[in-house]
């Protein structure tokens, strides 16, 4: 390499060397212009994720504290600290429970309170059940085709085989209580 060539080279050298440092100069007056700005939003990108795991650890720390007072009620359903506990920590599961503690025990008066809850599935099985153990078939979304079998089964015991015979006809053959549908269509037959 000639000597014009070696200084057209460390020219060049110098050249990108000096653009590197000029960028490097204007990256430190934007950082000193706006430096607020970029700490402003450092930490509120910080407090954001800190606030999220933070929420989350306390999410799952109740979901563990209702799971715990679930399975002592699973033990022990008299436990009133469990209860409270259950009820503060996740009102859904607590539905749930009473709803299923008054259906094994019967409690027509308990089922009755449930026949307004906000989810419509807990409404309809309490609305059916409280029918079903108060002798009245009650219209349910949810048993709709076991309500119909209750009915025509009434109809069945008061004489009235034209209505129950049409009521069973509304049963589709893969409906589940599709078998029992039959054998009470059989009773509504007049064997001469």
């Amino acid at each position: 390499m000639s000597i014009k060539d070696e200084l057209q080279h460390v020219k060049d050298e110098l050249s990108s060397d000096e653009k590197i440092l000029e960028s490097a100069f204007k990256l430190e007056r934007l950082y000193k212009k706006y430096k607020t700005l970029i700490w402003g939003i450092l930490i509120l990108v910080l407090v954001g994720v800190g606030g999220n795991i933070a929420w989350r650890a306390y999410q799952q720390n109740k979901l563990d504290t209702a799971n715990q007072a679930f399975l002592s009620l699973q033990k022990n359903p008299d436990n009133k600290d469990a209860v409270a506990t259950l009820k503060s920590n996740n009102p859904e599961l607590y539905t749930l429970f009473a709803l299923n503690q008054a259906l094994k025990n019967q409690q027509v008066k308990t089922l009755k309170t449930f026949e307004n809850n906000q989810d419509p599935l807990i409404a309809d099985i309490a609305r059916y059940h409280a029918g079903a153990l108060e002798g009245k078939p009650v219209d349910s979304v949810y048993y709709h085709d076991l309500t119909v079998v209750e009915e025509a089964y009434v109809d069945l015991k008061t004489g009235k085989k034209a209505a129950a015979k049409s009521k069973l006809s509304l049963i589709a053959e893969d409906s589940p209580v599709a078998k029992i549908a039959q054998l009470l269509k059989h009773d509504t037959l007049d064997l001469k």
